[in-house]
């Protein structure tokens, strides 16, 4: 249940990457998140009341509220228009956990692909604090195209393989994913992370307020 449900998380992340880049109409979107928010409230709670007591099961299906609650706090504040600040300091929340839960996975479970995913998470998390708590819009565009791009990598495309039983070779399989994302989120700063233009230039030497 747990695959399908991170099919959908996907899904939503593509969503949200296409609304930060001006895809998709923000009232769509807060729908679709509506709906995977539900879902990822409702798969975590199914896990926990059917693992019998057994602490890691728990654990490793407490981590999915962190995403459910964002999908909704998202889609109700995109519908009612609210400030997106809340969002943005619970993102940070977000992205602290995330780390715990990268090496709860690399730790106990010994699950180095997720771990390296959770990293992911943390990353996307922590853009999303910059840029809906402290409003640092310069990095709208590039945020945009990380969150698109961690919808497959992180979500659809590990579902599918797990889903189908082909995720396999564990630590080559972390590695790749290591090696992607600094390649591709390093690579992409210089193409989309925007600057603040001066509003004014300095006269040139000897000028008379000439433009330089």
């Amino acid at each position: 249940m747990g695959n399908v449900g991170l099919l959908f998380v996907g899904a939503v992340l593509f969503m949200n990457g296409l609304l930060l880049l001006g895809k998709v109409d923000a009232r769509a979107g807060a729908v679709f998140n509506l709906f995977i928010g539900a879902l990822q409230v409702l798969t975590p709670t199914y896990l926990i009341f059917t693992a019998n007591g057994d602490p890691m099961k728990i654990l490793a299906a407490s981590g999915i509220y962190l995403f459910g609650f964002t999908y909704l706090y998202v889609g109700i504040g995109l519908l009612t228009g609210l400030d997106s600040t809340g969002v943005g300091y619970y993102s940070l929340f977000v992205a602290v956990a995330a780390l715990g839960y990268s090496f709860v996975n690399f730790r106990l479970f010994k699950d180095y692909p997720f771990g390296v995913i959770w990293l992911y998470w943390a990353y996307l998390w922590f853009l999303f604090f910059l840029l809906l708590g402290l409003k640092m819009d310069g990095l709208r565009i590039y945020t945009g195209w990380v969150t698109a791009i961690e919808g497959w990598v992180t979500g659809a495309i590990p579902a599918g393989l797990l889903l189908s039983g082909y995720w396999k070779h564990p630590t080559e399989t972390a590695i790749a994913l290591a090696v992607f994302g600094v390649v591709v989120f390093v690579g992409l700063w210089p193409r989309t992370h925007r600057t603040p233009r001066p509003t004014s230039a300095a006269p040139r030497t000897g000028g008379v307020g000439a433009p330089t």
